[in-house]
């Protein structure tokens, strides 16, 4: 096992006018389940195959624990990759695929066979071992490729979108047992993905990239309640985080019939910027549904789609009041009773929960203080 570190990594492809990845600072722990992820094109894949060697790397440098590697070859960095398509041989059995690596290292085939024996155990491969590649199923072949990484005991595992090929029940099925066996074995891994759910179920941390850049690298959880930017805040959570532009009256935000009280460290924040406006974001759940006998404070919203999940329901709508031109075009989303949902057409009065708000800079993108309390 070992530490992982990006020290001010950069790549940059010839031809291209801005880096692929640009001095990219991470440090990964011994052991833990560091989760890359973004769009598409923000420098994700090429991070992890900077990491593998599979990349040059034009400035700064990497290390695993106390080696620097920014310049060896994979075979000599101790790692072990699964990528998205299986790449298994189609000739050999399950056992002479996991076992491929350590034969061509001319490991004794007594400690070979060990191996294999005791990655199948773990992966619940142990029935399969005499099957070729197109007996099985896409998850039990991804298995089988973890296998083949598992039995090198490399210090760090990297995987490079593994589950992207599988159907979206097994997906999800198969996410719990990567993370469930990364537990038991311990080992440092970089998990590439550009799905923030497989992000957030997977990781112990989750590093957020967008445009070669990274924009926030925290636990699930911080990045969800404390994004850093307004790019994390829309980018982490299902469904995305209601973001608009408020204009700022007097000690308030305000946006159509949503008003909301700033802190004066907000106020000053803005006033500091030379600006006179603030990117408001809520949480679907971090609004209420308010009956119109009540005197609270609220906007509303006419319900255009709701989403039914059983357990949850989400309501999308548009705002009622049409004054604010700002207002043309926004879509809302609410979390709604889901044994009660709102029909299509109906209108609804929602308020924002006080102190669920999230607020950030009109100029720059990035967080500012929170306000005071909603209305």
């Amino acid at each position: 096992m070992a530490t992982v570190i990006y020290d001010e990594a950069t790549r940059v492809y010839p031809g291209s006018d801005r880096p692929a990845v640009d001095a990219l600072d991470l440090d990964i722990k011994d052991g833990e389940f560091l989760v890359l992820v973004g769009p598409s094109g923000c420098g994700k894949s090429t991070s992890l195959r900077m990491l593998a060697g599979l990349e040059r790397v034009d400035g700064g440098r990497i290390s695993i624990g106390d080696r620097d590697v920014t310049h060896l070859a994979p075979r000599d960095r101790d790692i072990a990759m699964v990528f998205q398509n299986y790449a298994l041989y189609p000739h050999m059995s399950v056992a002479d695929n996991m076992g491929f690596a350590l034969r061509v290292m001319k490991a004794p085939k007594e400690e070979r066979d060990r191996r294999v024996r005791e990655a199948a155990r773990l992966l619940d491969l142990e029935e399969y071992l005499d099957r070729k590649p197109k007996e099985l199923s896409g998850g039990q072949r991804q298995r089988v490729a973890m296998g083949r990484a598992i039995v090198r005991e490399p210090k760090v595992f990297l995987m490079d979108e593994p589950l992207s090929n599988l159907d979206a029940k097994l997906r999800v099925q198969t996410r719990t047992q990567v993370a469930a066996l990364q537990r038991r074995l311990g080992v440092t891994t970089v998990y590439v993905t550009h799905d923030q759910v497989e992000a957030m179920t997977m990781g112990d941390r989750v590093a957020v990239l967008k445009d070669g850049v990274l924009q926030q690298v925290d636990t699930p959880l911080r990045l969800y309640q404390h994004p850093a930017n307004v790019f994390v805040a829309g980018f982490i959570g299902s469904p995305a985080m209601n973001l608009a532009e408020y204009r700022v009256e007097g000690e308030e935000a305000v946006l159509g019939q949503m008003r909301v009280r700033l802190s004066r460290e907000t106020l000053k924040a803005i006033e500091d910027e030379g600006g006179d406006r603030v990117v408001l974001g809520f949480r679907p759940e971090a609004v209420g549904v308010v009956g119109d006998d009540d005197d609270q404070p609220a906007f509303p919203v006419t319900v255009t789609v709701v989403e039914e999940l059983g357990s949850d329901a989400f309501l999308y709508g548009q705002h009622a009041d049409t004054k604010d031109p700002a207002l043309v075009g926004q879509t809302v989303i609410a979390r709604v009773d889901p044994n009660a949902p709102p029909p299509k057409g109906a209108t609804v009065r929602l308020r924002i929960l006080p102190g669920k708000e999230r607020l950030f800079s009109a100029v720059t993108g990035l967080r500012l203080p929170a306000a005071e309390s909603s209305g």
